[in-house]
């Protein structure tokens, strides 16, 4: 699930240090690196639930089915997209954000694997600020979605609660970090400093001649990214 990268809508929070045109093409980083992560998973279909138009997702990414994000909130528009992959004969569907770079392709290797094999209903990716960053079904379970809080660290509790009220058998993937604020744009550079593979997309950005004479965090070096809170 991906909201398009477009200056002055997407990465508010990190303006400043970076201007509205920066966080873009930060955002646009992080989706060219998911694309890259979701095409090489086996077996799954790549979808970008995209919004609020298609244009830039048909850019970056030709060769994947867009679908609309369709519905008020989070929860009603992850909802919709997930019943509808379901309604369409899938036997499992898994929605993913954008906002954690780093996030390995193992992990969502591991999704996909779990919530694929039956012995799961639910697969759930927490994130540190208290919310999900994945979330995979195998059957559409409104009460998951219904008069949640969303942007409050009281998100995962709350859908775990509620699966285990509704039977349901859970998995959690390991805990990741998303990029929203200052401090994590800086916890974003010492990352990628520490593992030169991850994020190709994203780490171009952060090495360009602009952002790094004035950016925060350290510099990084080398290295030749993007459907929860932050969709």
């Amino acid at each position: 699930m991906a909201k398009a990268p477009k200056a002055g809508h997407v990465k508010t929070r990190l303006c400043p240090p970076l201007a509205p045109r920066e966080a873009a093409a930060l955002a646009r980083g992080f989706l060219r690196d998911r694309i890259a992560q979701v095409r090489g998973l086996r077996g799954a279909q790549p979808v970008i639930a995209y919004t609020p138009d298609r244009e830039p997702f048909a850019r970056l990414a030709p060769d994947v089915p867009l679908v609309p994000q369709r519905g008020g909130d989070l929860g009603e528009r992850m909802r919709a997209l997930l019943a509808g992959l379901l309604a369409a004969g899938h036997r499992a569907a898994i929605a993913v954000g954008t906002d954690t770079p780093t996030l390995p392709a193992a992990v969502l290797q591991h999704a996909v694997d779990l919530i694929a094999s039956g012995d799961v209903d639910l697969v759930l990716g927490p994130a540190e600020d208290g919310g999900y960053y994945l979330i995979g079904v195998r059957a559409d379970h409104p009460s998951l979605f219904e008069d949640v809080p969303w942007s409050t660290p009281d998100v995962l509790e709350i859908t775990r609660r509620r699966a285990v009220a509704a039977g349901l058998r859970c998995a959690l993937l390991p805990a990741w970090f998303d990029v929203d604020t200052p401090d994590d744009l800086a916890r974003l550079r010492a990352a990628l400093a520490d593992d030169p593979r991850a994020a190709p997309a994203t780490r171009r950005f952060l090495t360009s001649a602009c952002l790094g004479r004035r950016g925060p965090g350290p510099a990084t070096s080398g290295g030749s990214h993007d459907a929860g809170r932050r969709r």
